[in-house]
């Protein structure tokens, strides 16, 4: 090397240590599928020492949410700081990219002469771009970093996944009696579900352990002074109709920190030792106060609000949290918190809440639940889960923390309504949710570009475009003539919220529509096409369903078309149930894997496929 640019590298490297001397160590500690169900939130069912202790020391957040029900986009919005639905990263294991100017927040600490390891889950639903860990693997360690460099940590904790309740446990772990267990008002209450709710709460007290031995080795190498430490959970329990699903049961989440004292004035301006705090904090915060407490000013195209560092922010009045396709099933909601209240807007009311997702039905709690509601042998509460959805739920937290009492029709709660209504609007519009095109226009509008870039052109028309899908979904027969003429638009997005619209009212919307959905089996988009077909294929004419089969199974030929229509295909044959007997056969010759590129999404054809198979063998 030159002697000048020697001499420059020395000083730039100089530079950074000099600054990063200055800078705090941070280590989170993450776990997976599961909600604050801990000692010290006042769960008396629980064994959670270690992070009891934790709590005893630090800041314990009781309204911390994740954004999304499930894995992979909660972890999206994480890196990101933006809320998937504006990337276009919403849907469960999709993948997209971040405008070329935008950076995963471990980049910008790396800047700033960070040593960043995570291990070892990603699952982002978003293109890495430029060096974002200095190591991600399952040996990555902060104390690989230099002498004297600081570090930011995580280190990810599986055991407490959805995946591990259905598992076998060693007896020295069953310490919880499911005699004991409370059973939430929505879940039946039989030996299958108390012993996974049990199995839940062991494998929560296996990962306060491995949390313990994490806190543990960072007080034996002398750091505990000069480290940040950060707990939190990636969204509520694995036990169904929490995962996947975004209300407060399924997005409400532990959160602890602890802020020694060398570092105490880049502590929360409400932070008390041993305390808790109400300020509603999510995941779409964590990356602006990483930088924060960095000394880094947080971007300004990140969504969401410093709660610690230089740079903290006053409270949000709210949280936000959605819900895209997960895995194989398509669906589409959003979701308002504050203190009190959580609102939810379905966009798909006409899918029942408990969609088949093949490996949410591996749980025994599923599949004991799915089959007393068919036996007929469930309350009301117990059976809300597998029918269809209202536009609109409001819950109170406060008198029904179960979320079974939907108050959206109550006269004295229409001023709470309008104002979380409002919310949602504004929020959709402030963040440009792209999540209202179908997930395979997404993706061909977006082109090789981000969907965040399209989201925020003049080419996307949010306010048209949500307008249809609010009318669409409204699910008041009064609008059947207006979302007839949405099949009209020259906007694809508008004619397919035509479409699903007219699907929403069943025979009503067919009889209304019947024309228009009939000429829309030739839209040039598939997604129009394929939401008409099912329509016509379910509460048509005969005649219209041997049309709509063969639109429909077009379409569902993963190989030869798009990736995102073909699951969406698969889909319409599903709901067609006994319609679709006459292509048994060319039901059973699909392929199941896409030929050409397909990241993230290759299996989801695989998974449905074999439930229609063997739904219409049954009715054979």
């Amino acid at each position: 090397m030159k002697p000048l640019l020697l001499a420059l590298a020395v000083a730039v490297l100089s530079a950074l240590s000099l600054h990063a001397a200055d800078q705090p160590n941070i280590l989170w500690i993450t776990s997976e599928d599961n909600g604050p169900h801990l000692g010290c939130y006042g769960d008396d069912y629980a064994v959670s020492p270690n992070l009891d202790a934790l709590a005893k020391k630090g800041l314990r957040y009781t309204r911390a949410s994740s954004t999304a029900p499930v894995c992979a986009p909660a972890r999206t919005t994480v890196i990101s700081g933006i809320y998937p639905p504006a990337t276009g990263a919403e849907h469960m294991r999709s993948m997209t990219k971040l405008p070329a100017e935008f950076k995963m927040f471990p980049v910008y600490l790396r800047e700033a002469g960070y040593y960043c390891t995570n291990n070892s889950k990603e699952d982002y639903n978003l293109e890495k771009t430029g060096q974002v860990w200095d190591e991600s693997s399952r040996k990555a360690h902060w104390k690989n970093r230099a002498d004297g460099q600081p570090f930011f940590a995580v280190f990810n904790y599986t055991i407490s996944h959805e995946s591990q309740i259905r598992n076998k446990i060693d007896d020295k772990d069953r310490i919880h009696d499911p005699a004991k267990v409370r059973i939430p008002a929505y879940h039946p209450d039989t030996p299958e579900v108390r012993k996974d709710w049990a199995q839940y709460y062991d494998r929560i007290t296996m990962m306060d352990k491995q949390c313990g031995e994490a806190l543990e080795e960072l007080e034996n190498a002398g750091l505990a002074e000069d480290t940040i430490i950060v707990y939190w959970g990636d969204h509520g329990s694995g036990m169904p109709r929490n995962k996947r699903w975004p209300y407060n049961s399924g997005l409400n989440v532990p959160m602890i920190v602890h802020f020694p004292e060398k570092w105490a004035h880049l502590a929360p301006a409400d932070y008390e030792t041993g305390g808790t705090s109400d300020r509603m904090v999510g995941f779409i915060d964590l990356a602006p106060t990483m930088l924060s407490i960095a000394g880094i000013e947080p971007k300004d195209w990140m969504q969401g609000h410093a709660f610690a560092g230089k740079h903290q922010t006053e409270a949000p009045e709210f949280s936000f949290g959605f819900r895209g396709r997960m895995d194989e099933r398509y669906d589409l909601l959003r979701t308002v918190m504050d203190q009190r209240y959580v609102y939810l807007r379905n966009y798909m009311p006409h899918r029942i809440y408990g969609q088949y997702i093949a490996y949410m039905f591996q749980t025994p709690t599923t599949q004991v639940w799915h089959d007393l509601y068919h036996e007929g042998k469930l309350d009301e509460a117990q059976s809300h889960f597998w029918e269809q959805k209202p536009a609109e739920e409001l819950y109170d937290l406060q008198t029904d923390p179960d979320e079974v009492h939907n108050l959206a029709g109550s006269a004295e709660h229409q001023a709470i309504l309008e104002k979380m209504r409002k919310a949602h609007q504004d929020w959709v519009m402030r963040v440009r949710d792209v999540g209202f095109l179908p997930e395979a226009e997404l993706h061909a509008r977006a082109g090789d570009g981000a969907p965040y870039d399209y989201g925020h052109s003049d080419a996307y028309d949010l306010e048209t475009i949500f307008g249809a899908a609010q009318l669409a979904t409204s699910m008041n027969a009064d609008d059947l003539p207006a979302i007839v003429k949405l099949l009209d638009h020259e906007d694809s997005a508008v004619r397919y919220w035509g479409a699903t619209g007219l699907l929403c009212h069943e025979r009503a919307g067919v009889e209304a529509g019947h024309e228009a959905l009939r000429d829309a089996l030739e839209d040039e988009s598939g997604s129009v096409a394929i939401v008409a077909a099912e329509a016509l294929g379910r509460f048509g004419s005969e005649e219209d369903t041997t049309k709509a089969l063969d639109v429909i199974m077009a379409h569902a030929n993963v190989a030869t078309g798009n990736v995102y229509e073909a699951i969406l295909a698969c889909n319409a044959l599903d709901y067609l149930d006994e319609k679709a007997l006459p292509r048994l056969e060319e039901i059973k010759a699909l392929p199941t894997k896409p030929t050409g590129p397909a990241p993230r999404v290759d299996g989801y054809v695989r998974n449905i496929l074999p439930k229609i198979i063997s739904d219409l063998e049954e009715a054979h």
